[in-house]
């Protein structure tokens, strides 16, 4: 073995003794999560001092860094598994798909062609297939994962801009509601789309893409001379979990020949209970579906995915060709998924989702999806019954948003709930963020974490309460 190699491998001894403390350190993050602070914010200058020291010449003990390293750097940041982590969407992890990340680290197994990665190939087919019934969509569905659900999105409007427009972007034109989220605008504009080609359409009062809105708006602009090319709707949104009208818009997409896209990144896991079909009708129905596992499905960072209504057209959109390439095009009915999508070099991405799947059975992840809801619900009732707060969405796929109602005084709610927000997040008990709805600063419980017990909810509204009534005590 050569001196360079030596130097840059550890002893088959040293490799087992670093593993243990490493999933021993796993292990005891699982354990000991639910009596953790949530988020612990550090000051800039203060982490920059620690992490930013110059890098040795020479080794360091891996016990030492491995204890620096749970301390400086796991031990200051928003833990997003825990069960009082309420924020944005949480990403409630399970240890199985954190051993199948480790795996695949360890094989450094690529998922990019079939020449190199026939059985990851296969396997991430597979488990498109199942996320593909689940959602009700057509045999020549098809897909591939992503970093997330920004990336998918990207990845389905490319695919719709070159099915519907084939190059041609003047004039073109897409349609989506104020609550659509925000990786969509990036998306158009990473595709080439000026601003104005994204038209928002306000919401109705269930924070919904309206229907009527959306046709007068439409036969206005094809009046104008435009192009309308993709309708993008929500099943689900971040802000309120709430579903725009699908099988309308479905409807209303073919007979105009429009590209129905669908933003399910957390909402559309929900398929999997029977309250969740019923609350996303006519999800069968859209040309393109994006979902992000890390979320409702319990998977660690990174997983997102998206599927199409029919695979070539993501073949269409990303298919490549190159002499180095020569040998991967020789095997016969061989797929290579970087033909899919944006990346070339992309790693096993399905194997965790795949392994704990089969590791812990559907019905285990239909029941954790369902716990989520009811928890939201438990929230809302929660609420109603509590002086001083005020519910302002009912609970919708997990997600239920409320204020802090100081003596019917406007302004000073408005400055309550943006002061409970920043109270909350230097407490470090629970984590709860806002948004906007109706003009007005709101507090919003995301619910999904199966870890979540009523009593974490009830604690968490009781703690919100009782910082808003501090603030205006002291006001």
């Amino acid at each position: 073995m050569s001196e360079s190699l030596e130097q840059l491998q550890l002893s088959p001894q040293a490799m087992r003794d670093f593993g243990n403390q490493v999933v021993e350190l796993l292990v005891q993050r699982f354990v000991d999560i639910d009596s953790s602070l949530v988020t612990q914010i550090r000051d800039p200058a203060e982490l920059t001092d620690s992490l930013q020291s110059p890098f040795p010449d020479e080794p360091q003990d891996l016990e030492q860094l491995l204890a620096e390293v749970s301390d400086t750097v796991f031990g200051q940041f928003g833990q997003t598994m825990h069960p009082r982590f309420f924020a944005f969407v949480p990403s409630p992890n399970n240890f199985v798909s954190v051993m199948a990340e480790a795996l695949v680290a360890g094989f450094n197994a690529f998922a990019g062609n079939w020449l190199e990665a026939s059985g990851p190939t296969q396997m991430e087919l597979a488990t498109l297939q199942w996320l593909r019934r689940q959602c009700g969509l057509p045999q020549q569905a098809g897909g591939i994962f992503t970093s997330g659900g920004s990336v998918a999105n990207l990845t389905a409007l490319a695919a719709a801009r070159d099915a519907q427009l084939a190059g041609e972007l003047q004039n073109a034109v897409a349609y989506c509601s104020d609550q659509t989220h925000r990786a969509v605008d990036r998306a158009f504009h990473l595709l080439g789309f000026k601003p104005r080609q994204l038209v928002r359409i306000p919401s109705d009062a269930h924070q919904r893409l309206p229907i009527e809105a959306l046709q007068s708006r439409f036969a206005a602009d094809v009046e104008r001379g435009l192009r309308p090319f993709c309708v993008i709707a929500n099943a689900g949104t971040t802000n309120t979990g709430a579903v725009d009208p699908l099988p309308e818009l479905a409807d209303f997409c073919r007979k105009n020949k429009t590209w129905l896209h669908a933003d399910g990144a957390y909402g559309a896991a929900a398929v999997l209970t029977q309250e969740g079909r019923d609350l996303l009708p006519g999800l069968s129905e859209v040309d393109s579906l994006v979902i992000d596992p890390h979320k409702w499905l319990f998977q660690p960072y990174e997983l997102g995915c998206v599927l199409v209504r029919d695979r070539r057209d993501l073949y269409r959109t990303f298919k490549m060709t190159g002499e180095y390439l020569q040998d991967v095009e020789t095997i016969p009915d061989a797929i290579n998924l970087y033909d899919f999508g944006p990346q070339m070099t992309r790693s096993a991405k399905a194997l965790k989702l795949w392994l704990s799947l089969r590791a812990f059975g559907v019905s285990a992840f239909r029941s954790a999806i369902q716990r989520g809801m009811d928890a939201a619900r438990y929230a809302e009732g929660e609420v109603r019954s509590m002086d001083r707060m005020e519910l302002v969405t009912s609970a919708q796929l997990a997600v239920v948003t409320f204020r802090y109602a100081p003596c019917g005084d406007g302004q000073l709610a408005e400055e309550a709930n943006r002061a409970v927000v920043h109270r909350g997040l230097t407490d470090g008990f629970a984590t709860v963020t806002s948004t906007v709805l109706g003009g007005n600063s709101v507090l919003r419980l995301c619910t999904i974490n199966p870890r979540t017990t009523n009593d974490d909810v009830r604690s968490t509204l009781e703690r919100l309460r009782a910082f808003g009534d501090e603030f205006v005590a002291n006001k």
